[in-house]
């Protein structure tokens, strides 16, 4: 939203829009205020503000077709009213630190869970790409999940250092979220999951989102990069269906969902390009044996009940 899209329009060749989410289905989808880690605590915060900003607008210029939510029964009622529900995340936790008061407040507008890192470390914790600056969670980063708990917060570990999830799972009292990644069982890039990470947050009450990004879903894409493509094609959408059932297998029905990180990629599996496509993924689901109810769950259910049990 940033870059200055305007969402109420069906922009060409973008992934997430409003009328792509409604000619979706999509009744509900989190919104993440992306801090670069290039970015200084102070830079930050000011940036999740502008962006924050931002989405505000596009919601109430677009106020026929979408609307805020916080949790599932809001979702609801947005649904009844012919409205999509906005869900607001923060990604990277940095813009917590630079103003006074900021996890508060971001609460306070509709956000609802914090991915503690991106890309490189910071003040709060080590990311799966970073040096491993501290072993895990940080002092301040081991009060800050605790701030979160008590607040109402979730804790997402998308990004994280496998050491950063273990101090997160040893701390938190509420259960957490890997927001978008995939199983490294099945692919080994350093932003997926081990089984042993996958089951612990499970046994947390937690809930772990697969994603549809080419890098994630197997090693044949290691070498791919997202922003100057090679032409090559991209992998079957039955690749994101291996990475559920070994999440399925490993976390049980109640622990996995569905993370695609639209917009933070260029390049998706086949047939999933962008959010009106998203039906595409549930009929292969179907078709590969996937019950109803267990698709429900997988689609937003599980996640929504791990942001309804911060309360």
């Amino acid at each position: 939203m940033y870059r200055g899209r305007d969402f109420g329009k069906d922009n060409p060749g973008v992934q997430v829009d409003f009328p792509k989410m409604i000619r979706g289905g999509v009744t509900g989808s989190f919104f993440a205020l992306y801090i670069p880690a290039r970015l200084s605590n102070e830079e930050a915060s000011e940036y999740a503000l502008a962006q924050l900003d931002v989405v505000k607008r596009q919601v109430a210029l677009n106020s026929d077709k979408v609307a805020f939510a916080t949790d599932k029964a809001t979702m609801e009622e947005n649904a009844s009213n012919g409205l999509s529900s906005i869900f607001l995340g923060l990604e990277n936790g940095s813009a917590l630190l630079g103003r006074e008061g900021m996890l508060e407040h971001l609460y306070g507008e509709g956000v609802r869970y914090v991915t503690l890192c991106h890309s490189e470390d910071n003040d709060i914790c080590d990311s799966c790409t970073g040096k491993g600056r501290w072993g895990g969670l940080s002092p301040l980063g081991k009060e800050l999940v605790k701030r979160m708990n008590s607040l109402g917060v979730t804790v997402d570990l998308a990004h994280t250092s496998n050491d950063t999830v273990r101090d997160v799972l040893a701390l938190s009292e509420k259960p957490v979220a890997y927001t978008h990644g995939c199983c490294s069982a099945l692919c080994s890039h350093p932003r997926n999951l081990p089984d042993d990470l996958i089951a612990g947050i499970a046994r947390k009450g937690g809930v772990v989102c697969i994603s549809i990004y080419p890098c994630f879903l197997t090693d044949e894409f290691a070498s791919f990069d997202d922003d100057a493509p090679d032409g090559r094609e991209m992998p079957e959408p039955s690749l994101v269906l291996d990475h559920i059932r070994h999440a399925v297998e490993v976390a049980g029905v109640d622990g996995v969902g569905i993370g695609t990180d639209f917009d933070g990629i260029n390049h998706t599996a086949k047939g999933l390009e962008s959010v009106d496509k998203i039906q595409n993924l549930l009929k292969n689901m179907k078709e590969s044996g996937f019950g109803n109810d267990t698709i429900a769950k997988i689609a937003s259910g599980n996640l929504l009940r791990v942001i309804s049990a911060q309360e």
